[in-house]
């Protein structure tokens, strides 16, 4: 979300057509059609980012498809354009996309940018990603006259791998190994390591990054309280990622996790049981849910939904009601979209005859499309 003017800024009510347009909502850019004030709500969507998550959400095509639909101006796009590093990010998604749908301006003006404009080159790659080749492959003179600092980092991506204007003797990029594994190690020795309190946390990072590429190891499953880093306030590095292929496995350690009051221990048990827990852990998924709503904290309540969302058909039908109950407000009400596929995924295991007994309105189609 954007910081500017933020302590004096909140979210419209969501039944509101600004407030379904500031979340991204579908039914707002239904509503905006035929609205004499959308074009002005739209506009401020433009000006304003919105997201309360910009690693999550996205906007580029939900405010694409609007300025098009409406015939909009582009001037509130130019502006934003000629901001800050953010502010041409967001920009130049929409107007690339508006450009594909046929806009000769859009594409003029952000050609035009890659030959003026101060962040040209993550311009460039974005055009070049997202673009047919023939619409920037003449850009190549340009980009050679406008040196840049960071050749030696061209190479890694269109266009300049295409050009070739990196280093010609760079070695494509791939995945970068993994720092200080120890093939040499066996999974016993590995443990031991970890067991070992005088062990550096370098060295503990290393056996978790080399467990986490082999079998899942049980025997790592009582340790994950107790690694903590040297001065004992986080989790150390690479533990999740050591944690995810344990699957199954780790269930019944998961359930006394969460209740732990570490929040990265209590997270780490809700992520497990939510991929793959059993029907006796669903009230936990929904009751985490449910706090995330009393308290209007949107921020990763997505595992939880597609948690919950999971167990489908196979439950006590009140449990699917309320379940689908509290998904469906999480989508309808919450101003990230993390929770919506979960949403879907769930209405399409439920019968069609329990939506009904929710308060959720159903539309034709929505279990075939999920």
């Amino acid at each position: 979300m954007s910081d500017e003017a933020t302590d004096e800024w909140a979210y419209a009510p969501v039944g509101s057509l600004e407030g379904l347009l500031q979340r991204g909502r579908g039914l707002g850019a239904v509503s905006a059609t035929g609205d004499p004030t959308a074009g002005r709500l739209v506009d401020d969507c433009v000006r304003r980012d919105c997201r309360w998550d910009s690693q999550v959400d996205e906007r580029h095509l939900y405010l694409a498809r609007l300025i098009r639909d409406l015939e909009l101006s582009l001037e509130p796009l130019f502006a934003l354009l000629a901001g800050d590093e953010d502010d041409c990010e967001r920009a130049t998604r929409v107007l690339e996309l508006l450009a594909l749908s046929g806009s000769v301006e859009a594409r003029q003006v952000l050609r035009s940018y890659v030959c003026e404009g101060e962040h040209w080159v993550d311009v460039l790659e974005s055009v070049a990603d997202c673009w047919p080749v023939e619409w920037w492959d003449d850009l190549a003179g340009v980009a050679r006259s406008r040196p840049t600092g960071d050749e030696s980092l061209l190479w890694r991506s269109e266009p300049w791998v295409r050009w070739q204007l990196g280093p010609g003797s760079a070695v494509p990029c791939g995945d970068r190994p993994g720092v200080g594994v120890e093939p040499g190690l066996s999974t016993r020795q590995l443990l031991e390591v970890l067991a070992d309190p005088g062990a550096a946390d370098r060295a503990k990072v290393r056996a978790l990054h080399s467990l986490a590429g082999r079998p899942p190891e049980p025997g790592l499953i009582p340790m994950v309280p107790s690694l903590l880093t040297a001065d004992g306030e986080r989790p150390l590095p690479l533990l999740s990622r050591a944690v995810g292929p344990l699957g199954a496995l780790a269930v019944p350690a998961a359930r006394e996790w969460v209740t732990d009051t570490r929040r990265w221990l209590s997270w780490t048990g809700m992520r497990v049981l939510a991929e793959h827990g059993e029907a006796q852990d669903l009230p936990i998924l929904i009751g985490e849910l449910s706090a995330h709503w009393e308290a209007h904290d949107w921020c990763g309540p997505d595992r939880r939904a597609a948690g919950v969302a999971r167990f489908g058909p196979g439950l006590p039908r009140r449990c699917r009601c309320c379940g689908l109950n509290l998904v469906h407000d999480m989508k309808k009400r919450a101003v990230t979209v993390e929770s919506r596929p979960a949403h879907f995924m769930y209405v399409s295991k439920c019968p069609r005859t329990e939506l009904n007994h929710t308060h959720m309105p159903v539309w034709h189609g929505v279990i075939e499309m999920a």
